[in-house]
């Protein structure tokens, strides 16, 4: 199987709250459309730090994720990012990556998303059917 890849909006959660408290306006909610590799192997959202100063992410901590070559390397993790494609979303904190260049869309945000891969057509896919929306809890 191949590289799958995803176009998915990314959304700074905490403005989305700060719009429903009437601190900002829609158009004042950070966001950005990025094309990420969806990866089985990586638990979450790894993002890039280009992206996470794009959004205006607050770090909260910082943990450490394994990588290809079988090395570790310390993380930074953000705040709650809202993640979308096509109809469904979720959100779930970041990870960011130092020095990466790509996103990755991990195993949980699928889940949540209730996506899988469709190794025939190297394309996302809802698990149950497109016609079945996820909702983030």
């Amino acid at each position: 199987m191949g590289t799958v890849y995803a176009e998915i909006t990314l959304k700074n959660a905490g403005d989305a709250i700060r719009v429903q408290e009437k601190l900002i306006t829609e158009p004042e909610v950070r966001r950005t459309t990025v094309t990420a590799v969806v990866d089985t192997g990586a638990a979450t959202l790894f993002i890039t730090e280009a992206v996470c100063q794009q959004l205006g992410l607050l770090t909260e901590g910082e943990r450490y994720a394994r990588i290809a070559n079988g090395g570790r390397i310390a993380c930074k993790v953000t705040e709650p990012v809202e993640i979308r494609w096509k109809e469904r979303f979720t959100s779930c904190p970041a990870v960011v990556m130092p020095g990466a260049e790509t996103i990755l869309l991990g195993a949980i945000p699928l889940e949540d998303m209730d996506l899988i891969i469709n190794p025939a057509k190297q394309s996302l896919e809802g698990a149950h059917g497109d016609d079945i929306v996820a909702l983030a809890l």
